[in-house]
C-alpha cells in the first residue's frame, strides 16, 4: 500500500477534499480527524477546543465532531471505562491487564460465557499504551489538527464501494478488515492508529446508541496520506460513468446494454 499514498501531509488541503468527497458521494456526515497528544497541554492549546463537562464514551465524543461540529479533547478521566481509552491507548498504565482481557463485563450480555468474552477481547485491535494521555478529534475543513492521525469517513455501503474503489483505481491491493463484534471501533479507529492503515467498521450498537451513527452508515477509518488517492480515483471512476449514485438498471432488462457503455469490448 505504500506506493499509492502521498508522501507530503503539508500540502494536504482538507478543505478541497472535503468539498471533493461531497460533490463526488453526496455524504451527509461531517468527516472528521483524530489526532493523539502524548502531552496534554498540547491538546489544549488546539483553537477553539471544548473539554467535555461530563463522562462520556469515545464514540459520543466522535459524534459531537461529525454530528455537531465541534472540536473536542479528551483525557482518561472523561471516559467512561478501560475499554473506551484502552482501544485509543489513553494511560501511561496498562489498561490490558488481567481484569480488561477476562471481559467479565461482557459475559452474560453480549457473550454467552466467560471463555467468549475473553476471546473478544484478545481479538481487538488497540492502540500501544504508554505513550498517549490525550485525544481530539475536529471537522477536517477545521484544519485543526493539521494533520489528523486518522481521518473517519462515515458514508451509506454504496457510498463506501465507490471509496474503496477509488482508493483501489491505482496501485490495486486487496483490503482484508475483520469484524470484532460490539466495540467495533476497535476495526476502525483502534486498527487505523495501530497499523497506519485503511479500517472498515461496521459501527457497533454502542456507537449507534450513544455516538449518533445512522443505522446505514459504514465507517471508514483512514490516516490523511490516502485521501488524495482516494479522490484522484473517484474523479477517474466518474469519467468513466462510474459515480454515485448508482442508478438503478433495472432487474428486468437485458444487461448487454448497460454492460456495454462501461465494457466497451
Amino acid at each position: 500500500m505504500a506506493k499509492v499514498i502521498t508522501s507530503d501531509l503539508s500540502n494536504l488541503d482538507f478543505k478541497e477534499i472535503v468539498n471533493s468527497l461531497n460533490e463526488l458521494l453526496r455524504i451527509r456526515t461531517t468527516p472528521i480527524g483524530m489526532k493523539l497528544f502524548d502531552r496534554k497541554e498540547d491538546m489544549e492549546c488546539i483553537d477553539r477546543i471544548r473539554r467535555p463537562d461530563a463522562i462520556h464514551t469515545t464514540d459520543q465524543i466522535v459524534g459531537m465532531a461529525a454530528r455537531n461540529g465541534w472540536t473536542v479533547g479528551i483525557t482518561v478521566d472523561d471516559l467512561v471505562g478501560a475499554q473506551c481509552r484502552t482501544v485509543i491507548g489513553l494511560s501511561r498504565l496498562s489498561p490490558r491487564d488481567e481484569d480488561w482481557l477476562s471481559g467479565d463485563r461482557m459475559s452474560g450480555v453480549w457473550y454467552a460465557d466467560n471463555e467468549n468474552a475473553r476471546a473478544h477481547q484478545q481479538a481487538m485491535d488497540v492502540v500501544p499504551f504508554g505513550q498517549y494521555v490525550a485525544m481530539v478529534v475536529s471537522p477536517l475543513v477545521s484544519g485543526r489538527l493539521n494533520p489528523p492521525d486518522i481521518c473517519l469517513i462515515y458514508a451509506t455501503p454504496a457510498q463506501m464501494i465507490l471509496f474503496i474503489n477509488g482508493l483501489q483505481y491505482t496501485g490495486y491491493k486487496k483490503l482484508e478488515w475483520g469484524c470484532v463484534g460490539e466495540s467495533s471501533c476497535a476495526d476502525s479507529w483502534g486498527r487505523a492508529l495501530a497499523t497506519g492503515e485503511p479500517s472498515l467498521s461496521i459501527p457497533c450498537f454502542a456507537e449507534r446508541r450513544y455516538g449518533g451513527v445512522m443505522e446505514d452508515e459504514l465507517l471508514m477509518a483512514i490516516p490523511p496520506s490516502f485521501l488524495p488517492k482516494v479522490i484522484d480515483g473517484l474523479k477517474q471512476l466518474s469519467k468513466n460513468g462510474l459515480r454515485y449514485p448508482i442508478a438503478p438498471y433495472g432487474i428486468n432488462n437485458d444487461v448487454r446494454a448497460g454492460m456495454g457503455v462501461s465494457y466497451s469490448n
